[in-house]
């Protein structure tokens, strides 16, 4: 199955598979910044790129499924905000611009998934004094088994090194590893390691 297809899939098997609130990591990270414009890679049903909008940021939101982006169109309008949202497999293509917060909320590198290159695209569209933040997991947690292929977890020094920014550049304002409670499969909470990595792009 190609990649569209498993993600719209994913999406058709429920009404809702993601929670509606915004990532825990993304407010906190966040809530300090002077709001501009922002892109949100793989932004699912909405929830991160809509909080975001709230706050009044300019909101670019891009997801591969089309059922998702739906989704996030209803979201933003129950809202009253609206966001920029464009269907893009980021491995081929890639929104427009420079933002001055791009924000990759557990964008994994599974299968054919080149998710260092898609990063280091990211990192490209951050305009001079913006900020590119990356939210990963550090482990299957309570979902031992991958869905769609195996994945590679990189710590935040380990994704540094695979991004091989250019010296002088860039500022690390954030790289930590952080516990947190997640509910599993079977409704069980379970503890899981993420990781955050906020890299500012100097002036």
């Amino acid at each position: 199955m190609d990649r569209q297809g498993f993600w719209d899939d994913k999406y058709a098997a429920s009404e809702r598979i993601w929670s509606g609130a915004p990532n825990k990591a993304l407010v906190g990270q966040v809530a300090g910044l002077t709001p501009g414009t922002a892109l949100d890679l793989g932004c699912g049903e909405g929830a991160d790129a809509v909080w975001l909008a709230r706050q009044g940021w300019t909101v670019t939101g891009a997801d591969i499924s089309p059922i998702a982006l739906d989704r996030a169109a209803r979201h933003a309008e129950e809202a009253g905000v609206k966001v920029d949202l464009q269907r893009h497999d980021l491995s081929r293509t890639f929104p427009e611009g420079q933002f001055d917060l791009v924000s990759a909320q557990f964008l994994h590198d599974y299968g054919d998934f080149p998710r260092t290159a898609i990063l280091r695209r990211a990192a490209g569209a951050v305009a001079p004094g913006g900020v590119l933040l990356i939210e990963s997991h550090q482990s299957h947690g309570p979902h031992p088994q991958p869905e769609h292929g195996e994945v590679r977890f990189l710590s935040p020094g380990e994704l540094v090194a695979e991004l091989a920014l250019a010296p002088g550049e860039w500022e690390l304002a954030v790289s930590e590893e952080h516990d947190r409670i997640q509910q599993g499969p079977d409704g069980t909470p379970a503890h899981r390691t993420d990781s955050t990595l906020r890299l500012v792009r100097r002036e």
